[in-house]
């Protein structure tokens, strides 16, 4: 955004001290193998359901195709979407409902083992169902990694996080 100012620093414990992510001799590819996020509307990429997962390891550098099959069914299965795609894996992903597309984009963001997850509205606009799923495996994943999720939903927010905040005023507050 024009005359957008960025200051001050982030700093992030990842198992061996606080590391600043804004500096500029900070690898990125290491922090996008770190930190997944998932968006309020659903991304996928034009492209097959299997590459839409498959896209982040290739990225990483994971070049043995057995592996890769391996974490990549592995994070279908820990986004409840393994036995809805298993058969249609070379469809194009952006043919799927928006509920499979969202568990898509939560498989995409797993499958390098992520050590946060940021999730801004990951469930908004979805049916019972989806939300359901949804919730039931970020209860899971929180105790595997960090997770930072954005939403209007306190219920929501209550059934699944361990701490809860309110920015209000430009301030996050406890709640």
């Amino acid at each position: 955004m024009e005359g957008a100012r960025v200051s001050g620093q982030v700093t992030i414990d990842f198992g061996n001290g606080f590391e600043n992510i804004f500096q500029k001799d900070y690898v990125l590819p290491e922090l996008r193998k770190k930190v997944g996020m998932v968006f309020q509307t659903p991304n996928p990429l034009p492209m097959s359901i299997y590459k839409n997962v498959a896209f982040p390891l290739r990225l990483a550098g994971y070049k043995n195709r057995e592996n890769i099959r391996g974490k990549v069914k592995k994070a279908f299965e820990h986004a409840f979407l393994w036995k809805e795609v298993k058969d249609r894996l070379s469809d194009d992903a952006r043919l799927l409902s928006g509920g499979q597309q969202q568990r898509l984009c939560l498989a995409r963001s797993l499958v390098l083992d992520p050590q946060v997850l940021l999730l801004d509205e990951p469930a908004s606009s979805l049916d019972e169902t989806s939300v359901q799923l949804i919730e039931d495996l970020l209860v899971r994943l929180k105790n595997k990694c960090t997770i930072i999720m954005v939403s209007h939903y306190m219920d929501q927010v209550k059934r699944i996080a361990d701490q809860q905040f309110v920015l209000c005023d430009r301030q996050l507050k406890p709640v």
